[in-house]
């Protein structure tokens, strides 16, 4: 059986009009307590509305969805920083790189957990120390003591997650359900420029001198798939991500091409030169990803810093980056008299002259030629021999 109810019941314009009071076993008959009425007086406060001409039952939906309202905005007044990052993230990931979601992960950890590789636990991230705090509590004052205090241990890090705070913070402003809660100034450039060390322009290259003991050590790693990565990192002049993200689909041996999905014009296709073909068709075809990985998740390679790192060890070069490896192609591409347009288009560039945007657009054949000689360059430089073709056509490395 059901729970008992009190029901009032009245006529409203001619028509017979219900409205449920309440439980019997929580509402009393009769009450003089003005605070917790009876049921009878809710009856009478119910005819009173009648009797002025009120709908008691649109007046009691009005009053539900204004509680809501209360209780949507004290809730949405007590949003925290924690509590909205991932939301953050979430609504950003199918845009970002899957670097670009890991480093907002890593400087919004909490720290504590165990390393996935060697001993020891994680470092709390920089903006760790502001996740407890409400959106309403990230002040100018209090972004900047922050800043001060983590840029003395940490002034690099402490910049990145300044500039990724703020981007949040105008996100947050374009979103009805956080806006006006945290100051956009809070992360204002004034603070930036005071507290936080500048940042300065990577420089990091191979030098022509370099080029023997890099390709020595590259090639002498364990791992084949990170060995030809990274060295066409170098002869293609291609951004990190994107030859991590290229498929076998991509590649065409039979014209020498190479399709390759760049973040400026969406895809460009550039020459497969005879080295990196003969580095590609010796990898295995474990999937659709030319630099597989058969432990990483996603099954193309994930993260070679690290071998190459490795390799930087043996070589005895310090401070290169992968970025720099790209850096290194269009540096070293100037010993060979290279037009600048041509390097650019290869790397994808976007064009930095009217002529070049407008009415320059080098054709494949003509990219190949100069591409082959910057390849053949760097190969001299670093004493490997020059690949040739066997009777299958596939090129082959002495």
């Amino acid at each position: 059986m059901g729970a008992k109810v009190y029901i009032f019941q009245g006529r409203l314009v001619g028509k017979t009009i219900r409205v449920k009071i309440g439980d019997v076993r929580t509402w009393a008959i009769d009450s003089t307590d003005t605070a917790k009425p009876g049921a009878r007086q809710e009856a009478r406060r119910l005819q009173a509305m009648i009797d002025q001409g009120i709908d008691p039952r649109i007046e009691k939906k009005e009053r539900m969805a204004e509680q809501e309202a209360k209780r949507v905005e004290v809730q949405r007044q007590e949003a925290t920083l924690g509590e909205v990052w991932p939301i953050y993230i979430e609504a950003h990931e199918h845009r970002w790189s899957p670097r670009h979601l890991a480093d907002h992960a890593r400087i919004a950890q909490a720290g504590g957990e165990k390393v996935k590789r060697g001993k020891g636990k994680t470092r709390p991230g920089p903006l760790a120390a502001l996740l407890g705090l409400k959106l309403s509590e990230l002040t100018t004052v209090r972004v900047k003591a922050w800043a001060n205090e983590e840029a003395g241990k940490r002034g690099t890090q402490t910049r990145i997650a300044f500039d990724a705070l703020r981007a949040f913070l105008n996100w947050c402003d374009d979103q009805p359900g956080y806006k006006g809660l945290a100051s956009i100034e809070a992360c204002s450039s004034r603070i930036k420029r005071e507290v936080l060390p500048r940042k300065r322009a990577k420089d990091d290259c191979l030098q022509r001198e370099q080029l023997p003991a890099w390709f020595k050590a590259v090639r002498g790693l364990y791992n084949p798939v990170i060995a030809a990565y990274l060295q066409s990192l170098l002869l293609t002049g291609a951004r990190r991500e994107e030859l991590t993200h290229l498929k076998w689909a991509d590649v065409d041996f039979k014209w020498n091409s190479m399709t390759i999905h760049d973040k400026v014009e969406g895809e460009r296709t550039i020459p497969l030169t005879p080295y990196v073909a003969s580095l590609l068709s010796q990898l295995p075809r474990r999937n659709q990803w030319v630099f597989s990985s058969p432990r990483a998740e996603t099954g193309r390679l994930q993260e070679p810093r690290i071998p190459h790192n490795r390799a930087l060890a043996v070589a005895g070069i310090e401070g290169l980056t992968l970025h720099g490896l790209r850096r290194s192609f269009g540096t070293l591409s100037e010993w060979v008299e290279v037009p600048a347009g041509v390097v650019a288009q290869i790397m994808g560039h976007k064009p930095s002259a009217t002529a070049e945007k407008h009415y320059r657009r080098r054709p494949l054949d003509l990219l190949r030629m100069w591409h082959v000689k910057i390849e053949a360059w760097m190969l001299e430089q670093a004493g490997i021999a020059q690949p040739e073709a066997d009777d299958t056509g596939i090129r082959l490395v002495k």
